[in-house]
């Protein structure tokens, strides 16, 4: 699909409802509701973890710009996303826990409806820009954007071969942009050009609703400098990178959600427009950060809170309060069906959601979503945990395994003293049948489903 009969159907459906809105009674109605809807600008970081956001009282990296978002608007203290990026992006979009549909790393089912699909159906424009790593095995990388509901994409993807051989991503990008594959030079730095690519979606369509989708490119290994490392970036470099540029990443992140703020300023649709950030999956392994006067070490690709614990911030001036912490439980299955009720975008039936929106809290609710949050997980084949599945149920405090360990987290953080059932009180023993029970559940929901594991490949 190219360019430009994307940005000629967008300019009729813009142009053609304005329109009609003009010329009709109670249809011209409707079509001004339609086009007074909100836009949703999704923000998602690859591999940061909570600790690194001052905000959430990280001191070792500079995010001002985030900072300030938290301020204007909510921030989640207790968020979980999954350890890894494919089931983290997966469990995002569908709205559902990967025990019903998580296939295998780097891909999703095509059978699966995701939030693009949802939004475009409902007449949204919708756009995806940033790292993609989602194709249905049989189909074309340069296509299944699409597939998934997305009119327009930017993308960093992988080779056919897979995770073997990884296009360049950050200095001299090779990228895919609405089906070409497009390789940069003269020092074009990746995170750069998907960035402008989203600023220029909602230029385009800011007289209509739009779902802007930004995972981020930063920042995922390797750790490389950026523009504003200065002579350094222009220097060749071990394609490992050192970790030292890591604090230089992350502040470059920040960096570019400040644009995105700016430029929805500059539009005049900051006001109806919800913005959330989050990250995909706890810090890369073994990274040091300083939190709280504490030292957090990244845990991605464990199911710990090193690995799944994500920040979360929610922006939308004149909705939600400014400077809120809210302390409830989210998950990621939630992130689906909040976007639809913000958009009054009804979800169809026939999906089995399992998450829980959060939007009535964004609008002052106290009320809680969930009492737990629930995990199904697989390592990849050869990294981590060579493959294993990790099943949980958890709330605040305890977390209890599907092979009967119980911690209690709050004083426990990384998991390393299973609480003696024997010696439970009252209240913990209770706490564990709850969380049992939800285990038991989608036990049986395991049972039933048909999503393919590793034994397809």
């Amino acid at each position: 699909m190219s360019q430009q009969s994307i940005n000629r159907r967008n300019f009729l459906k813009g142009a053609g409802a304005i329109a009609l809105g003009v010329g009709l009674g109670a249809g011209g109605y409707q079509i001004r509701r339609y086009l007074n809807k909100p836009n949703i600008v999704l923000i998602m970081a690859d591999d940061l973890g909570y600790e690194c956001l001052g905000s959430y009282g990280g001191t070792s990296y500079e995010t001002p710009h985030l900072d300030r978002l938290a301020e204007e608007g909510m921030r989640f203290e207790h968020c979980y996303s999954q350890p890894l990026c494919t089931p983290s992006r997966v469990e995002l979009m569908t709205g559902m826990y990967n025990v019903r549909n998580y296939e295998r790393f780097n891909v999703l089912n095509k059978n699966q409806t995701t939030f693009g699909n949802i939004f475009q159906n409902n007449g949204y424009s919708t756009c995806i820009s940033g790292k993609w790593q989602l194709t249905p095995r049989g189909i074309d990388r340069t296509e299944s954007p699409e597939l998934f509901g997305f009119d327009e994409y930017c993308l960093w993807a992988y080779d056919k071969d897979g995770r073997k051989s990884p296009r360049p991503k950050y200095k001299n990008p090779v990228l895919i942009i609405n089906g070409r594959k497009l390789a940069f030079k003269n020092n074009l730095y990746g995170p750069d050009v998907v960035s402008e690519y989203i600023l220029r979606f909602m230029e385009r369509h800011k007289y209509q609703p739009f779902l802007a989708y930004y995972p981020m490119i930063l920042p995922h290994k390797p750790d490389m400098p950026t523009p504003d490392s200065g002579p350094v970036y222009y220097e060749q470099l071990d394609k490992k990178g050192n970790d030292k540029y890591f604090p230089d990443m992350v502040k470059y992140a920040d960096k570019l959600v400040g644009k995105i703020i700016a430029r929805l300023d500059e539009l005049n649709i900051r006001e109806k427009t919800l913005v959330i950030f989050t990250g995909d999956n706890g810090t890369q392994r073994g990274l040091a950060s300083k939190i709280n006067g504490k030292i957090v070490k990244g845990g991605k690709g464990m199911p710990t809170d090193a690995g799944t614990r994500v920040p979360l911030i929610a922006s939308w001036p004149g909705v939600i309060a400014p400077g809120t912490v809210n302390s409830e439980l989210i998950d990621f299955s939630d992130f689906l069906p909040t976007m639809c009720e913000c958009a009054e975008i009804e979800i169809p039936k026939a999906l089995p959601i399992d998450g829980k929106s959060f939007m009535p809290m964004l609008r002052g609710d106290e009320q809680k979503v969930r009492e737990w949050v629930y995990s199904w997980y697989q390592t990849v084949p050869g990294a981590h945990y060579n493959g294993e599945i990790f099943i949980y149920a958890r709330n605040k405090r305890y977390k209890l395994y599907d092979d009967g360990r119980f911690f209690d987290i709050a004083n426990d953080v990384l998991e390393e003293n299973p609480v003696d059932i024997s010696r439970l009180d009252e209240e913990a023993m209770k706490t564990r049948n709850s969380l049992q029970k939800v285990l038991d559940y989608y036990q049986e929901v395991d049972s039933q489903s048909d999503r393919g594991l590793w034994d397809s490949l």
